[in-house]
């Protein structure tokens, strides 16, 4: 019998079956403007430790931008306000260089927006999950947003970062 296959006769009755890797759970979210035009794209992957997060920006200002995951699923424009603040069910302070723990819906590192107006960054955040009945899922209370700041995250300083206004927002559900 080959590897990886097993048979099983019951009552004459022979099961024959495939050990099947489970399909990770992906989520892909359009990011808009103010002005409803598509900017971009955030996808989100499960995986073993966390959440692999792969955000991609077009057509916006050169330079650093933060980028976070918000509380609420709505993006209403041109200021994205109804997106609510960071995601933080577990209540901790802004950014990975605050001594007090950072947001959940904080990530690690900025997104630059090069000349040709495209960015893109890809890196895996432990302390978010898209597994439904988790506390930290991005689907909590019918799921979350994320968020496109105009400057750069500082990475310490609460609420946001010092990042300013909100520019783009697509629904994460």
């Amino acid at each position: 019998m080959r590897a990886g296959w097993l048979a099983v006769a019951v009552c004459g009755l022979v099961v024959v079956g495939v050990q099947a890797k489970e399909k990770p759970v992906v989520q892909k979210v359009t990011i808009k403007n103010g002005a409803g035009a598509e900017v971009g794209t955030a996808t989100f992957k499960q995986v073993k430790k966390g959440v692999e997060v792969k955000i991609e920006l077009k057509d916006l200002p050169i330079g650093a931008h933060g980028v976070h995951i918000h509380q609420n699923p709505t993006c209403e424009g041109p200021d994205f306000k109804t997106a609510g603040g960071h995601f933080n069910p577990d209540g901790k302070m802004h950014g990975f260089d605050n001594p007090a723990g950072h947001h959940n819906g904080d990530l690690p590192q900025n997104v630059t927006v090069q000349e040709n107006h495209r960015g893109e960054a890809t890196f895996v955040v432990t302390s978010i999950s898209l597994d439904k009945a988790a506390p930290n899922s991005l689907f909590l209370n019918g799921g979350t947003s994320i968020v496109v700041h105009e400057k750069a995250d500082d990475m310490k300083t609460d609420p946001s970062g010092n990042s300013g206004n909100r520019i783009a927002c697509g629904v994460i559900q």
